[in-house]
């Protein structure tokens, strides 16, 4: 019999429980980030009092405008920061700015300098809820010091700041012999290889899209994921694999280790036969609840039921995995380190508790209860217990015999901490205390028309049974305890398998999404070469029937810098976006929507495509165009992907022309150009010939054909420029009448040719309605009896004379 079989018996009563606690508690998970700024370096930590781990950065160089910090942020989204009173400028600069920002306002806390000292950090450290109280102090700094590099000080007075905070708010101070902060994990915190994408980008390609949740119910509660490329990707059967799904996106990388680890894995799942293998894993996925949150609540002196039973259902899980996993080649690092770190703990920890929790009768008594067989003096406490009633009715009739006669009835009942009772009904004649004295009994309390006594018999019954069911109740508490105890003390292996869990439920939701959607496995290399082969764009193939792919080749010998032009509305904006998502979607390890995909690793990508405005951040929509424009120009590498639409429209024509020339020409003689994908409808910028000559140049265009005076996109990508913006035909395509778009056409012929436009002469409104009423009458006073009236020729008369007045 394998170890799962072993299992399968208690997990029927598993099933019938729904929990729903860690749900119930994700909704009260806070992220606290404390902040230490000097100089040009930083240091922070964050506690994440979902898990109750503490995560460190090391001591890091920053910019003067804290750019990494912005990032962090961004990353973290905190509920509260920290820093110190007294602060460099810089952070007081970059807090000003964050308090500006209409979509994310974060408590901003500042404590004295004092509360970030090294030392005083130190000791807070030393008190958290995290190191045994029985080790001594130098063991404690001994121990602090394979966890934390102490030399990083300005990480250590961040922590320092930090768990003042805490210890003021009591965040996870809700045990009673907690005497510091709950800290389960120290967990280092990095951002190298990291790929640098602001906000703006984020929002421009459509990474993320949150929305207001559709239900009444939940409108105050909370946003939902709209059409995003998160939103298509994520198919994670667990929360905590969502999260990290959503920590990729934040975070996409350049280390190649990192990627190819992913890709191997999902390149595995999406062969179609290991489908059986992923349905499988998905399956058990979907009962891993939050192991980091299950063991605090272990750790409490009574943990209840619930936890017991997710805590059971999350061991059995992973132990399907595990054997699951065991099959599957163990080249795959991923898998090998779910073997070894799966370990033999797991099935001991699921054996104990399928042996000693009773979950129906748990349930059933709303209290921890032991199934029988694990204690006989237990089992022979309940026997008693059960045998109760008929025994205390005998009982009864033997009293009842030695009664007064004035007594028709009585009974026996047995009260948990009182014991057992005579009990016998009030009579008409007992109105006071002294009337209900008996000979030979106690009495102890009236309830209702009972009277309660104890007799010689059930004195003799308390001696001989005890109180059973206090009995039990502490019998049963010490063997959870000791239960408890033998789970704790085999938890190590506990906290890899939710990491794992979490790598395995995302990279099995981006092979499935690969499957269905037919995407390919990019060739990721170290050059600076993007090549795309019949590339998509992984949003609107899903919101059209049929999609036109293109490819995008850029290098130092195929056109580094692309310039596109091309009729409004031909697919420029989605052409740019296209290719920003598909790179993306390569630096987070997934598979991308192409026939064939080569990504040289970029270092960041840059976007001045979508202007958010806002009446709150006090800038034109221009000057929201300059800021990413100048971002873009300032920090992008010959290693990073800028895509530029559209620039220089926000203001006169002249002046948005020239701007986008200079940028243009200073990425085309800069020694780092990226690489630019641009899309314009200055074509002045080409016929004028404005930009300089380089072999990094590409000039492309969008196909469009005409059928007699319609306009047909094609929305292929080929080399070439565009004569016409085709305004009239678009024009005439979205309504606008014919005769303001004749007119138009006729301006602008006039205007390139440089003759004279002279203002049209129409009759005003009230002439012309004077001139139908005239016809209109002249129609009606028409003699058709007359043989010399020929109607023809009259109306013909009148159209012409009405013309000429015209």
């Amino acid at each position: 019999m394998s170890e799962i079989d072993i299992l399968q018996g208690p997990e029927s009563n598993v099933r019938a429980v729904s929990i729903n606690e860690d749900e119930e508690n994700e909704g009260n998970c806070e992220i606290f980030l404390s902040i230490f700024v000097q100089k040009t370096k930083i240091g922070l930590s964050y506690y994440d009092s979902s898990d109750y781990t503490l995560h460190y950065m090391l001591d890091t160089m920053d910019n003067g405008d804290l750019h990494l910090l912005d990032r962090v942020i961004q990353e973290l989204s905190p509920n509260v920061i920290i820093t110190s009173a007294k602060q460099e400028r810089s952070l007081t600069q970059f807090i000003e700015t964050l308090e500006l920002n209409r979509d994310y306002k974060p408590e901003i806390v500042m404590f004295p300098d004092a509360n970030f000292g090294l030392e005083v950090s130190k000791q807070r450290l030393l008190s958290a809820h995290l190191l045994p109280p029985t080790i001594t102090e130098s063991e404690k700094i001994l121990y602090l010091s394979s966890c934390i590099p102490l030399d990083s000080v300005l990480m250590v007075r961040s922590i320092g700041g930090l768990l003042k905070c805490l210890e003021r708010r009591r965040v996870g101070l809700d045990l009673e012999d907690c005497i510091g902060v709950p800290i389960f994990q120290f967990l280092t915190y990095t951002l190298k290889d990291v790929v640098y994408i602001d906000r703006d980008t984020y929002s421009a390609l459509q990474i993320f899209k949150s929305e207001l949740h559709p239900s009444v119910f939940k409108l105050q509660s909370g946003e939902k994921e709209g059409l995003s490329l998160y939103g298509i990707l994520n198919r994670c059967r667990s929360k905590f694999g969502s999260l990290l799904l959503r920590q990729w996106f934040h975070r996409p990388t350049r280390d190649l280790n990192i990627l190819n680890r992913r890709q191997e894995v999902i390149r595995f799942f999406t062969s179609p036969r290991n489908f059986t293998d992923l349905s499988t894993l998905q399956s058990c996925l979907r009962n891993i609840k939050n192991i980091l949150t299950l063991l605090h609540k272990m750790s409490l002196s009574t943990p209840k039921v619930a936890v017991w039973q997710s805590l059971y259902k999350t061991v059995y899980s992973a132990l399907c995995i595990r054997d699951t996993i065991r099959s599957l080649p163990q080249s795959i690092q991923l898998f090998s380190e779910i073997s070894e770190n799966f370990t033999d703990d797991l099935f001991d920890i699921a054996t104990y508790i399928s042996k000693v929790v009773d979950f129906e009768g748990s349930l059933a008594e709303n209290r921890f209860t032991v199934r029988p067989d694990v204690d006989p003096v237990i089992d022979e406490k309940k026997r008693r217990m059960m045998g109760l009633p008929n025994f205390l009715t005998d009982v009864a009739r033997t009293e009842l015999e030695n009664l007064d006669p004035r007594f028709p009835t009585c009974s026996i009942i047995y009260i948990p901490l009182i014991g057992f009772l005579l009990s016998v009904p009030k009579l008409p004649s007992m109105m006071d205390k002294q009337s209900f004295e008996i000979e030979g009994l106690d009495f102890i309390f009236v309830s209702k028309d009972q009277l309660h006594y104890r007799s010689t018999r059930t004195k003799e019954l308390d001696s001989m049974l005890g109180d059973l069911h206090c009995d039990i109740l502490d019998m049963e508490m010490a063997v959870m305890r000791e239960l408890q105890a033998s789970v704790l003390q085999r938890s190590g292996c506990l906290h890899k398998v939710m990491s794992l869990c979490a790598e395995l439920d995302c990279l099995i939701a981006l092979a499935q999404v690969s499957r269905d959607q037919g995407y390919c496995c990019p060739t990721l290399t170290p050059s600076q070469r993007l090549a795309l082969i019949e590339s998509r764009h992984p949003l609107l193939e899903l919101c059209t029937p049929v999609f036109v792919s293109n490819n995008y080749i850029s290098s130092e010998t195929e056109g580094k810098v692309k310039v596109i032009t091309g009729p409004n509305s031909s697919g420029k904006s989605i052409y740019l976006k296209q290719v920003g998502l598909i790179v993306f979607m390569a630096l987070i390890g997934s598979d991308v929507p192409a026939k064939e995909a080569e990504i040289g690793l970029v270092d960041g990508i840059f976007t001045r495509m979508h202007s958010c405005e806002s009446v709150s951040v006090g800038l034109s929509t221009f000057m929201i165009d300059l800021n990413q424009m100048a971002h873009s120009l300032n920090h992008s590498t010959a290693n990073s992907l800028v895509l530029v639409d559209e620039f220089g429209k926000g203001t006169n024509t002249v002046d948005g022309l020239s701007l986008l020339t200079a940028c243009l020409n200073f990425w085309l003689r800069g020694p780092q150009c990226p690489h630019l994908l641009m899309s314009t409808c200055f074509h002045s910028l080409i016929q004028l010939g404005l930009i300089s000559d380089s072999p990094l140049l590409a000039l492309q265009t969008l196909e469009t054909a005409i059928e007699g005076e319609e306009l047909v996109f094609l929305y292929q990508v080929k080399n070439g420029i565009c004569q016409s913006s085709c305004a009239a035909n678009i024009a005439t395509l979205v309504g606008i009448p014919t005769d303001l778009v004749m007119r138009g056409v006729e301006v602008s012929e006039l205007y390139r040719m440089g003759r004279t436009i002279r203002k049209m002469d129409r009759t005003s409104a009230d002439e012309q309605n004077s001139r139908c009423a005239e016809v209109v009458e002249k129609f009606l006073n028409i003699d058709l009896d007359d043989p010399e009236m020929d109607p023809d020729s009259y109306l013909k008369d009148e159209v012409l004379q009405s013309q000429a007045v015209d």
